[in-house]
């Protein structure tokens, strides 16, 4: 309206001046047309209130979750996007550190997590942090193993409470004791404020002692109150993954398909830590799920005697290097690189990136810089020594399996030995 004053203001000054100047001798002489008809040409209004409303709500491949509600006691999970109770979804999650040789089998409780991470540790086998918001129908989680300061890193960008026995302590005790983030740990040299209130031992016959600590879960809650820890998250908390809608499944019709997939190569043998135990995943179409093998078996939960299964994989590409002769490693889990996203059968060359700080996870990105849409469900993430990421294989099937064409991997593997990474693996059972 304040815009239609002012043309028709303009107008009538326009008329006026016209007819000041043409006198009153020349009453036949036209007066001008484009005034009038011209000034509903200039308004674009309509326009500008469409291009708002498109920048408000950008559209995106699929459906997704946006603002989470609360509905009948639940509500939409951070980590896998399904319906969760709302005690558990609206607290930090944990993260436990849990070996994954094959000393340590079965372990116990991982089924429940929202959140596999996997990397390679000394001895060039990896270890598993599992998140999890799902824990209080628990008595135990573990065994538990060290800590890696990589790991911390991925952590804290979950804003979880990490738990853990043991340290490397040349690399971790400064990170791990810091006032700003939250640890429960069992008392061993290098942690300042210990919590042994929630770990136990578990007769496991057979079995090294290393291999028979676990969390305690009513202990946690104790030390979690002692320590004095919220389990609220930060106002300011970043989801880690952007899920589909429900009843929406993010199908990537017109990307390859991939059925089995091996972060360490089918063949194994190499020292990029995937390369003893041969682990993989096999697609199963019918409930868009990855089952997930290792050491020529299924890798089962000694919890409910199920095999474990996600509906995402992820490979991150990471840049990796050898610390010490204790063969320490260190990883990049901050910046940027190469990523493989597998869901519904499909895989997907991404961008990962992680530049706002230490409490923001890595997201993930397409080719237009559009964040990667995942299934709901659980997620594994196998973070690859970006240096052996040649050993990569996936496909379609066994018969047809081909090493990515990754850019991010520059380096080339060291020289492998089968003796050398059986002995180095050997040693890794019991040293921290």
């Amino acid at each position: 309206m304040f815009h239609k004053r002012i043309t028709s203001l303009l107008v009538a000054t326009v008329l006026c001046t016209a007819i000041c100047f043409t006198g009153c001798g020349k009453k036949d002489e036209p007066i001008p047309e484009p005034e009038v008809e011209a000034e509903p040409a200039v308004e674009a209004e309509p326009e500008e209130v469409e291009e708002e409303i498109a920048e408000e709500k950008p559209t995106t491949a699929y459906p997704v979750i946006e603002e989470r509600t609360i509905s009948d006691g639940k509500i939409q999970s951070y980590l896998t996007g399904e319906w969760t109770s709302t005690e558990q979804a609206l607290r930090r999650p944990i993260a436990v550190m849990i070996p994954n040789n094959r000393p340590a089998m079965p372990q116990y409780g991982l089924s429940k997590a929202g959140i596999i991470y996997e990397a390679p540790v000394e001895g060039r086998i990896t270890r598993l942090m599992a998140v999890f918001e799902d824990f209080d129908d628990l008595e135990r989680i573990g065994p538990v193993r060290s800590s890696r300061d990589y790991f911390v890193y991925v952590a804290m960008g979950y804003e979880a409470i990490y738990c853990n026995w043991g340290l490397a302590r040349p690399y971790v005790e400064e990170l791990i004791n810091r006032p700003n983030y939250y640890n429960v740990s069992a008392a061993v040299s290098g942690i300042h404020n210990p919590a042994d209130e929630a770990f136990g031992r578990v007769s496991r016959a057979g079995y090294s002692t290393e291999f028979t600590g676990y969390l305690m879960v009513d202990g946690l809650f104790k030390a979690v109150d002692r320590l004095g820890y919220s389990w609220n998250y930060d106002a300011d908390y970043v989801p880690p993954f952007l899920f589909a809608a429900d009843d929406v499944i993010a199908d990537y019709a017109e990307n390859d398909d991939v059925t089995v997939i091996y972060p360490g190569g089918k063949s194994g043998n190499n020292s990029g830590g995937y390369g003893v135990y041969h682990p993989y995943f096999e697609y199963h179409e019918d409930d868009h799920l990855y089952y997930r093998y290792q050491d020529g078996g299924k890798q089962i939960d000694e919890y409910n005697n199920e095999q474990l299964t996600v509906s995402n994989v992820i490979f991150q590409y990471c840049h990796g290097e050898v610390r010490d002769d204790h063969d320490y490693l260190a990883f990049g889990v901050h910046g940027e690189g190469d990523a493989l996203i597998f869901t519904n059968g499909k895989v997907i060359k991404v961008t990962w990136m992680r530049y706002d700080g230490d409490f923001t996870p890595a997201k993930y990105y397409d080719e237009e810089g559009n964040e990667i849409i995942f299934n709901q469900g659980k997620t594994w993430v196998c973070n690859i020594w970006q240096e052996y990421g040649e050993y990569v294989q996936y496909g379609a099937d066994d018969e047809h399996l081909i090493t990515p064409n990754v850019p991010s991997v520059t380096g080339t593997a060291k020289a492998d030995d089968a003796d050398a990474i059986a002995a180095a693996a050997d040693k890794a059972e019991t040293d921290d």
